[in-house]
């Protein structure tokens, strides 16, 4: 399948600059705008693994990212039951490049500043395993209410989806962090092969606005960075104004940071001319798309330099009354055979808040953690989220249902079965949300909102 996009209708500002950075790539860079563009899904080993997801599709590694695997274009994964189940997210094959350069270790406090849709949370996520804090934050609330629901869907249970400025958090939280994602919004000029709509919204003005917020951004990602933490910056653009020329203002600025190479051999940055720091350009990361299978991007790795040393920063403190704990400790003995600090209640909605997180008071949250459940009179409902979070073995009861049946499970209808009580549906061992069962029939619990055709 050809693209729609043809190299005639691009920005000829755009192609002048192109044909300015690349020299003698130029020709073999437009000709990329013909090819076929690479799609590739990244396993969520929160929820699924490769044996899994490579029965239902025919997959080819990507280099770069052990869990990012190309997919056939006439295969369509997102339509699929595992795609619902969160078994894996779509992720541009480029994209999947940047997280693998933050160096995540489990039990760390991490940020992802600029996070929506959710693709770069998802995969930090899956690599810390549940332990330590997440905060995925995004500032356009429409947007934050999507990035949320991705972290539901792919059974996150430690990330915090905050709604706020950068400003703000910084304020708020100086120090607090051990790694912090900047992917920052960019003019998008890696983009236009994959969404033609992006090329309409270009222009050099447009360019120079998106540096200026991006410069702010980072200031702000150094305030809320902990001694001896790590930044990694990146874009979906080409432009050296928004990339090298970014990093050359950042290094200036900032003395005590350090480009680190890249985990994996892409076109290093460009030099700027008379620039400073040409020696720590060389180390960023450029990928093209006639080059390495992939969309446009960019990424630097800030390493801040120093031993590892976090700020103090007020920590959440549990509220929940006694008769809330009881409703939902009978519930969990009953159904569970793992256990969830209940510890946050928002108006009806119950929720484990990871261990450590950060105080959220006069923060903008769209989701505080792991939703357990909601109390419904006397008793405990217990939440989409928490079945989605999930293993098999997490849980007394839970139903598997074969491809048919799960398809119509999403659609909302319910399950023939002997299964008494809360049970967890699940497809292939990956878990589709909440049924309960009388003996003979599982009444369908799915989220009417999420309710769809595969």
């Amino acid at each position: 399948m050809k693209q729609e996009l043809d190299s005639a209708v691009l920005p000829g500002d755009f192609l002048e600059d192109m044909q300015a950075l690349l020299g003698e790539e130029y020709e073999q860079f437009l000709a990329s705008y013909s090819d076929e563009k690479k799609q590739a899904l990244r396993i969520n080993t929160l929820k699924s693994d490769y044996d899994t997801v490579s029965k239902e599709f025919a997959l080819s590694p990507v280099a770069w990212c052990k869990d990012s695997y190309y997919y056939d274009e006439n295969e369509r994964p997102g339509k699929s039951v595992l795609h619902e189940g969160g078994a894996f997210y779509i992720q541009e094959p480029s994209a999947s490049a940047v997280v693998e350069n933050l160096g995540v270790k489990a039990g760390e406090t991490i940020l992802d500043l600029c996070a929506a849709p959710g693709g770069k949370s998802t995969q930090i996520a899956a690599k810390m395993q549940g332990r330590g804090v997440l905060i995925a934050n995004e500032i356009i609330p429409s947007r934050a209410k999507i990035l949320s629901q991705n972290i539901e869907r792919l059974g996150v249970k430690n990330c915090i989806v905050t709604c706020e400025s950068p400003q703000r958090l910084a304020e708020k939280y100086a120090g607090a962090f051990d790694r912090i994602l900047v992917d920052a919004p960019c003019s998008g000029e890696g983009m236009f092969r994959k969404n033609p709509l992006a090329v309409s919204e270009w222009s050099r003005d447009n360019v120079k606005a998106c540096k200026t917020r991006q410069l702010d951004i980072l200031d702000c990602a150094v305030k809320l960075l902990a001694k001896g933490g790590r930044i990694v910056y990146s874009t979906c653009t080409f432009s050296k104004e928004e990339n090298e020329e970014v990093i050359d203002a950042f290094l200036t600025k900032y003395e005590g940071f350090e480009v680190l190479p890249s985990q994996y051999p892409f076109s290093q940055g460009y030099p700027i001319e008379g620039g400073a720091h040409n020696a720590q350009l060389a180390l960023t990361s450029r990928i093209f798309p006639h080059k390495h299978g992939g969309e446009g991007h960019f990424f630097a790795v800030l390493q801040k330099k120093g031993e590892s040393e976090k700020a103090y920063y007020p920590r959440y403190k549990a509220k929940v009354d006694k008769k809330t704990l009881a409703l939902y400790g009978a519930w969990e003995r009953e159904n569970l055979n793992v256990q969830f600090e209940a510890n946050a209640l928002f108006g009806q909605n119950l929720y484990c808040v990871p261990e450590g997180a950060p105080d959220f008071d006069r923060i903008k949250v769209e989701r505080a953690g792991l939703c357990l459940g909601e109390l419904k009179k006397d008793r405990f409902e217990p939440a989409h989220a928490l079945a989605m979070a999930l293993k098999r073995d997490e849980v007394r009861c839970a139903t598997e249902l074969n491809e048919e049946q799960a398809a119509r499970y999403l659609e909302g209808e319910g399950i023939e079965s002997k299964d008494k009580g809360w049970t967890v549906i699940t497809y292939k061992g990956v878990s589709l949300g909440w049924g309960k069962g009388d003996g003979n029939y599982i009444k369908n619990h799915y989220p009417k909102g999420l309710r769809k055709s595969i």
